[in-house]
């Protein structure tokens, strides 16, 4: 079983200190000091997840998560100094899993690593079912999404929101639901999240009007996908 874990930063003394937390939970710590090293241990050994952080020389987190998510959904965590709203934001918006805010503590780190690998068994157990309705297709084990027999670039996060929404048509979903399920309940993002995630979706999908399915704001409460009965 692949134990790889990549932790990515320009910082000796952090390196050290995850380096030693992730080698105590039973995992084989991987390190690169800067983006181009990551990127070439990354498909070196393909590993179970990324810790990475933002600052970094050659090419920052941001450029390293965004080049690993057009080949692959491996979790990243985010790491770094920034504790902007929109940093932390664009970090989950390009595809990153979580995102932790420096200065952090190394048990805080290690539980994050948990709950998004506990989020990745779950999403493998149902990556065998492929949800279909008239014009749409998400297949979860290939993070494929189809509009009409034609491939649509969605995020990791955004297929997961589509996912969860369209496999329980007619229910709604509050954004906590939302950011519960798809981030996590350890994740302390702001609900705000979930609204430019379904913004996004919306404008990337172009669903048409002639479609019998919709995803439909229920102000006040969430989103659901209302199936219209034509």
């Amino acid at each position: 079983m692949n134990k790889y874990l990549l932790i990515v930063d320009d910082n000796e003394g952090i390196l050290d200190i995850l380096k030693t937390y992730v080698s105590k939970e039973g995992f084989v710590p991987l390190i690169a000091h800067d983006g181009e090293e990551a990127l070439r241990k990354f498909t070196d050994y393909r590993p179970l997840l990324l810790l990475l952080d933002v600052m970094m020389p050659k090419k920052d987190g941001f450029t390293v998560c965004r080049e690993i998510r057009q080949s692959s959904n491996v979790p990243i965590i985010m790491i770094t100094a920034k504790g902007e709203d929109g940093d932390r934001i664009m970090g989950l918006d390009i595809g990153a899993d979580d995102y932790i805010v420096k200065p952090f503590s190394p048990k805080e780190v290690m539980a994050r690593i948990r709950a998004v690998l506990r989020r990745l068994d779950i999403s493998e157990d149902q990556s065998k079912d492929i949800i279909c309705h008239p014009g749409l297709k998400i297949n979860l084990s290939d993070y494929d999404v189809i509009i009409n027999d034609q491939s649509i670039n969605l995020t990791k996060k955004e297929i997961e929101i589509l996912w969860i929404l369209a496999a329980n048509p007619g229910k709604v979903f509050s954004r906590d639901n939302l950011l519960n399920s798809v981030w996590g309940y350890e994740y302390f993002g702001d609900a705000r999240t979930v609204d430019t995630h379904i913004k996004r979706l919306r404008s990337k999908l172009n669903i048409p009007e002639t479609f019998s399915w919709d995803i439909k704001t229920i102000w006040g409460v969430g989103y659901k996908f209302e199936v219209k009965h034509v």
